[in-house]
């Protein structure tokens, strides 16, 4: 089994940046796609941003299109998420999950898709 374990996440004023790092247990991990959901209070989880296992490919969702750049360096076993430009609206757990997604093929955007989750890292944006 693969543990992916997400730090990086914290207070910050609307504006501002955060770059959220998920790093896996296993060498394995190189292979699985790596995507980034996020859920805030009340509504439901989001998917955020993905990259293939080479890093080749990376996919947005249309909220943070822009703003959010997603990669990898899988020589560290991590997937970064890199957030700029930072609203009230970004205020979620945001979660990292590995699974064997071919995005090419329109995939990867629903939770039941990815085989392994972190636990979460609180991600607070204030006005």
């Amino acid at each position: 089994q693969v543990q992916l374990v997400e730090s990086g996440g914290g207070l910050v004023q609307a504006g501002d940046s955060l770059r959220l790092s998920c790093t896996a247990s296993r060498r394995t991990f190189r292979r699985y796609a790596v995507a980034w959901f996020r859920q805030a209070p009340g509504k439901e989880r989001e998917f955020v941003a993905g990259i293939s296992w080479s890093g080749s490919s990376a996919y947005y969702a249309d909220s943070v299109k822009g703003r959010f750049t997603i990669a990898r360096d899988n020589a560290k076993n991590t997937v970064y998420l890199q957030m700029n430009s930072l609203t009230p609206e970004d205020t979620a757990v945001y979660s990292c999950a590995a699974g064997n997604i071919d995005y090419r093929l329109g995939f990867g955007a629903t939770m039941d898709e990815y085989d392994y989750w972190g636990q979460g890292t609180q991600v607070t944006v204030s006005s």
